[in-house]
């Protein structure tokens, strides 16, 4: 046997081989390899996609906390000032109140005032009449009597 020739059938039969698996069977197996390196790549892509949607949510989140914090404060910052106008309103008709209360009074103690005085003015002028029927010693009729004390009254 000539070693030439098996060495030249063996590569013959190589390069067949290698034909056959260029023909039929790399194909099949680069598609897989792509097919599954597509895969692996989609996934990758979802992966960062999701982290992506992860981290807008927890600034979605975060940021409507902050709105909602600020709601808050401007609700309380509303119900503080609701309730000082409240308290100043009711200062300003209690206050209000007082100074009618006040003025009815003085009105009320002038009223009182005067009468008080046109008693006394009466009393004083009955007394001045009866002083004087004392001193004169003779009786005036009623008439003349309260003409007098309306005059005296009148005077004092």
């Amino acid at each position: 046997m000539n070693i030439n020739a098996t060495l030249i059938g063996q590569a013959i039969a190589f390069a067949i081989f290698v034909i056959f698996c260029m023909k039929f069977v790399w194909p099949p197996v680069i598609a897989a390899l792509h097919e599954r390196q597509k895969k692996i790549a989609d996934g990758l892509d979802a992966a960062n996609r999701a982290a992506r949607d992860l981290e807008l949510a927890h600034e979605k989140a975060g940021q409507q906390l902050r709105e909602a914090k600020a709601q808050a404060a401007e609700i309380i910052e509303q119900a503080k000032k609701s309730a000082n106008q409240i308290v100043d309103e009711a200062r300003d008709q209690a206050r209000v109140e007082g100074d009618r209360m006040i003025a009815q009074a003085k009105a009320q103690i002038e009223q009182e005032l005067n009468s008080v005085k046109d008693a006394l003015r009466a009393q004083v002028g009955a007394l001045a009449v009866s002083g004087a029927e004392k001193i004169l010693g003779a009786s005036i009729d009623a008439n003349a009597q309260k003409q007098l004390v309306d005059q005296l009254a009148a005077e004092i």
